[in-house]
């Protein structure tokens, strides 16, 4: 990004411009000052302001000539002179900045947004050399990759739930389901081999490549949530383990068994609770004992799980030839479950005599051929299906569809069947029914952990030979051999096993037979003791990596609660992890169904997943130098799209479980970003943010911003003590106050002398404005400057401060309030000049009077803030409170608006304009008009007048030192409080005063005094009572009866609110009366304890309009 900075001579010569400036690029060319008066404000145009038309579109669209009825600029009020005195602080300003009575009078005719820092790697290493180390063995792609991830990956839902998934939502959908599943982690399989092989990835796996890619805040969200899902996935396996145990293997160990059927359900689940507890301890004792039998173990289940694949494809290849017999028995259309009987028949010939069966007995309330049966029962036969008609039976076509239903629905063949008349409501049939209700979205979320467990191969990135070239080779084929075995098993089962066996959860119609291992050869054992160790193991791994990367999170030391469990044993084995560990599992199991549990650790690994490709995405549009992978077969699109299906399959397989994932990992980030130790890993987000700020610079320089997105962008200029600390911090407190942490602030301040001599200092004085900014909870950026003088350098600020559209409009500074008895004529003089240049440059400035008195953080009470409103300069006024009131601080403070009508203005109709108009800006506030009517100019103001003309001239005049010039100002102040004394003793006893009453004739004589000398004459008639008064210059007379008098009404009014703002007069044009408008502003401000100047930028930035 480029920022073109013109630099413009002082002392005559041409502007040297960064780049040629051509008048078509409409850019303004850099002015050349030479040794000429710097008057800026005699060739400042008319301040261009919004049309205030009925179109709101018209607001702030960046035209650089604008006009408007509130700094008004139409040709009949350039041609007005102003012709009162009252207000003569303000007149030199008058055709750009009118008085608020005249904007009001003509309201009616319109409508109404480090490095450095070690990291846990490191600290490894050191802890590591006081260790016993143990040289790992170099393994390579298919041992260290390929067989892990296969193992991680096929495990209890495909021999449990994949059947039933198959059944319930038919081929085709079934079909979607693991295609989309298999999509997804493939997408991000592949942007994790591009993070993977980005350098080298130590112990942590995903968790690392996160945090490292997305940052800490990012890394400790999503590695916790990945902890939490490998956690719940060793609840899930663990209760896998428990229903192949009693449900297939030893039904009879069950401990609660149910009287009646309808509580078979509930003691199940206590079962399950009591046994997966058991089975926990068992596992967590072993992985605490010593985690090397866990890995000795893990090729044994491994090769379980190979030989039930296996074993499934064998007997897929056998039913073409001879199907395996597994008799389902259908009574009418419904499916029976046949543990308690041996033949599907009502009845049998024994002896040539008709005997009922056991089947008979379960309908009928005797064995008696005469008894009483269920309507259905004697309404419809019994039939025998095959379970297993084979691959080539065309029982394909019969389950390409799904069969979804509430809980209880019956599992129905599509036959015909007789119904009957009223339905049994009698819930001890032997009827095969739904355990829960079946849908689309519940499906998903059973069936996603199955497709889980792609990480294992960069788990294990440190005992890999070729890390680089393994995980992604190992990662990408086992994906692709389990999503090919996934999908033909959609298929394959679909068209061998019978629908309503599919259908069928637990085997109950096949004699409580794994549904899966009914289709395996050489017999069903297989199945089942393989995925019983399957499971065994699989829960095994996940109680072992586990507590290993909450450990790796806890000894990163990114959030601070968790830093007790990065401790373990002497070897380094995680023992308080590992407790946390099984107590979070523990609650899964509490849970005692699969079916329930799945579901939330798919929320977990989705959310972790969604990261990764989000990281990968990010690091490739970034462009970060440092994004080089090895693997080349990736591509941003890829990432996005696996990022996009990420969330769309959490919520659409639970959208609260999905909300409640999304609020953990949310929680977790702002914990680790307010509370966490900070951390500096070169993430991608860093990038993100200097690009998006990049891009938003850029952005905001294409045009200004609209008056709805007006708010004031501070400069706060600051003035340091001989020591380098901050003079005034209420000023930083106040900008606090006014901010609240948006939009931009910059505190600046200089310092005299070179930069080479001088940059020791420099940095004192930044990082001493950085600790008084934190203390005030100010927001923003420091910026010191070194300059030759302290005039220049505050010019280098207000004109340089800032990026691209990111720069202030706004200057705040203290009021010099010393600069009476400054040795220094320097200090006052570059505040005028920043007064001008603020003026020149179209930004608004504050003065902050009194600033030490301003509040700090603690709540006002009962208050007002009072606002002046003497000319409209763009409705900053009204603008400020505003803000100030968003503050606790200002909060209860209310708001009045005092405005000054002259003689020849209607009082009461300005009112009801003022409070229209306020209505219309949506502000509360009380209005007030004060009338000061033209009055005689005192004797009081003349005096006044006369001392500082005389002191002005005695500075100008006498070559003094800095000791005499002291005294003389001294004297003079004495004389000055001496003369004030008599004047008020004699006020009430001098009746012969004279009153001189202005009128326009008498101020036009005065102003063309020079121009016709012998005009003078019939004006020194006038000042009869000091002869030295006639030398007095008439102009400095009016303007200090306008401070006088509006000095007088203010404090009368506002002497006792919590702050007062008041428009803020303009310099003088000419510099030879610079020091007298110091005066001028004294005086008004006077008896006043809380005062903001304010002087508008020359653009409107408070609009009506929505």
């Amino acid at each position: 990004m480029t920022e073109r900075f013109v630099v413009v001579p002082v002392n005559g010569g041409s502007a040297v411009s960064a780049e040629e400036h051509s008048p078509e690029s409409g850019e303004t060319p850099a002015v050349e000052y030479g040794d000429r008066d710097l008057g800026l404000e005699e060739d400042r145009e008319a301040v261009p302001i919004l049309e205030y038309s009925r179109e709101p579109n018209k607001y702030g669209d960046g035209i650089p000539k604008e006009s408007s009825p509130f700094i008004n600029n139409t040709d009949n009020d350039k041609g007005t002179l102003y012709d009162g005195k009252n207000m003569a602080l303000f007149e030199e300003e008058m055709d750009s900045n009118p008085m608020v009575s005249s904007l009001l009078s003509k309201l009616a005719n319109y409508t109404n947004l480090t490095q450095g820092v070690r990291e846990h790697e490191e600290a490894d290493e050191e802890e590591g050399a006081k260790k016993k180390t143990v040289k790992s063995p170099q393994m390579g792609t298919f041992i260290g990759v390929y067989l892990p991830c296969l193992q991680n990956i096929l495990g209890v839902i495909l021999f449990l739930r994949m059947t039933w998934i198959v059944g319930t939502a038919g081929i085709l959908e079934a079909f979607i389901i693991v295609a989309m599943c298999c999509s997804c982690t493939m997408l991000t399989a592949i942007s994790m081999s591009a993070i993977a092989t980005n350098g080298v990835v130590p112990a942590g796996g995903s968790y690392y490549m996160i945090s490292r890619s997305l940052g800490p805040e990012f890394g400790g969200a999503v590695g916790l949530c990945f902890y939490l899902g490998t956690t719940f996935a060793g609840a899930m396996y663990i209760l896998g383990t428990i229903e192949i145990l009693l449900t297939y293997i030893v039904p009879s160990a069950a401990i609660f068994k149910a009287e009646e059927k309808a509580y078979e359900a509930e003691a199940m689940l206590n079962n399950m609770r009591v046994y997966g507890t058991c089975c926990l301890t068992l596992m967590a004792l072993v992985v605490f004992v010593g985690v090397k039998y866990v890995n000795k173990l893990a090729l044994v289940f491994l090769a379980c799980v190979v030989l039930s694949i296996l074993a499934i494809y064998a007997g897929v290849i056998k039913t073409i030839f001879e199907p395996p017999v597994f008799p389902v028995c259908l009574l009418g259309n419904r499916t029976l479950q046949n543990h308690d009987f041996d033949k599907c028949a009502k009845t049998e010939i024994i002896d040539n005599m008709t005997v009922t069966t056991k089947l008979w007995a379960l309908f009928c309330q005797s064995s008696e051929l005469n008894s009483t049966c269920e309507e259905y029962f004697v309404l419809n036969n019994v039939t025998e299906v095959q379970g297993i008609p084979g691959l080539t039976s065309g029982v394909i076509s019969e389950n390409m569809w799904s069969s979804y239903g509430h809980a209880g629905m019956l599992v129905e063949k599509d036959v015909a069947s007789v119904a009957p008349s009223v339905p049994s409501e009698n819930i001890n049939l032997p009827y095969v029914v739904n355990d829960i209700a079946t849908f689309f979205t519940l499906l998903v979320g059973i069936y996603f952990p199955s497709v889980t467990g792609i990480m294992a191969g960069s788990n294990r990135s440190g005992d890999l030979r070729d890390a680089q070239r393994s995980i992604p080779i190992g990662t990408i084929l086992a994906i692709a051999t389990t999503t090919i075995i996934y999908l033909s098993c959609v298929v394959l089962f679909g068209a061998c096993i019978e629908g309503v066996v599919l259908r069928d959860k637990f085997g109950d119609s096949v004699k409580g037979n794994l549904v899966i291992g009914t289709l395996s050869w050489p017999s069903p054992w297989v199945i089942v003791i393989g995925s019983f160790f399957s499971c065994c193991g699989a829960g095994l791994q996940s109680l072992t990596g586990a507590p290993r990367l909450l450990q790796a999170i806890a000894r990163d030391g990114i959030v601070p609660f968790l830093e007790v469990f990065g401790h373990g044993k002497a070897n380094g084995e995680p023992t308080w992890a590992l407790l946390l560990t099984a107590g979070i599992c523990e609650t899964g199991i509490l849970i005692a169904s699969l079916d329930a549990v799945a579901p939330i650790l798919s929320m977990f690994f989705l959310m972790c997943y969604l990261f990764v490709n989000l990281a990968c995405a990010l690091q490739t549009l970034l462009r970060t130098p440092n994004w080089r992978p090895r693997f080349k077969y990736y591509h941003w699109a890829l990432s996005f799209l696996g990022m996009s299906l990420c969330l769309a399959l959490m919520f659409i397989s639970s959208w609260y479980y999905a909300l409640v994932a999304m609020l953990i990992a949310g929680c977790i980030y702002k914990y680790i970003e307010y509370r966490g130790a900070e951390k500096e890993w070169g993430d991608g987000i860093r990038g993100l943010s200097l690009n998006a700020a990049r891009y938003a610079l850029i952005r905001l320089e294409e045009a200004p911003p609209h008056t709805k997105n007006w708010r004031p962008q501070l400069l706060v200029l600051l003035n340091l003590d001989s020591e380098l600390r901050v003079k005034h911090p209420r000023l930083l407190s106040f900008t606090t106050q006014l901010k609240a942490g948006k939009g931009l602030t910059i505190v600046g301040s200089v310092l005299e002398g070179t930069y080479l001599a001088k940059e020791t200092e420099a940095k004192k004085a930044e990082q001493n404005i950085k600790v008084a900014m934190s203390s005030e909870k100010t927001k923003g950026f420091c910026h010191v400057v070194v300059s030759s003088n302290l005039r220049d350098g505050i010019s280098h600020l207000t004109q340089s401060a800032g990026l691209g559209g990111m720069k202030h409009n706004t200057v705040l500074m203290a009021w010099p309030g010393s600069w009476r008895q400054s040795n220094d004529a320097l200090s006052w003089k570059s505040f005028i000049e920043t007064v001008r240049e603020t003026t020149a440059a179209h930004q608004a400035l504050l003065v902050a009077k009194n600033v030490d008195n301003f509040p700090q953080q603690d709540r006002l009470g009962e208050g007002t803030i009072d606002v002046w409103w003497i000319v409209h300069d763009g409705g900053m006024l009204m603008l400020l409170p505003f803000l100030l009131r968003q503050h606790k601080v200002w909060r209860k403070c209310k708001m009045r608006i005092f405005t000054v009508a002259q003689m020849d203005d209607n009082s009461i109709q300005m009112k009801k304009d003022l409070q229209m108009f306020l209505y219309h800006l949506r502000l509360d506030a009380e209005v007030e008009v004060v009338e000061m009517h033209d009055s005689d100019i005192s004797a009081f103001t003349y005096e006044k007048t006369l001392v500082m003309e005389q002191r002005s001239q005695m500075l100008k005049q006498m070559q003094l030192s800095r000791t005499e010039r002291e005294r003389e100002a001294q004297l003079i102040h004495d004389k000055n409080t001496a003369s004030h004394a008599a004047l008020n003793d004699k006020a009430d006893a001098t009746p012969d005063r004279v009153h001189m009453t202005w009128t326009k004739e008498k101020l036009f004589t005065e102003r063309n005094r020079n121009r016709e000398p012998n005009a003078s004459m019939g004006v020194r008639d006038l000042f009869n009572m000091k002869p030295e008064w006639e030398s007095l210059n008439q102009s400095n007379v009016r303007r200090m009866h306008t401070a006088v008098k509006l000095n007088e009404v203010v404090v009368n009014k506002s002497q006792g609110a919590q702050l007062v703002l008041l428009n803020m007069p303009g310099p003088p044009k000419h510099r030879g009366g610079d020091e007298n408008y110091m005066e001028f502003l004294e005086v008004l401000l006077e008896g006043l304890n809380r005062v903001l100047l304010v002087r508008g930028g020359g653009r409107e930035v408070i609009t009506i309009y929505s």
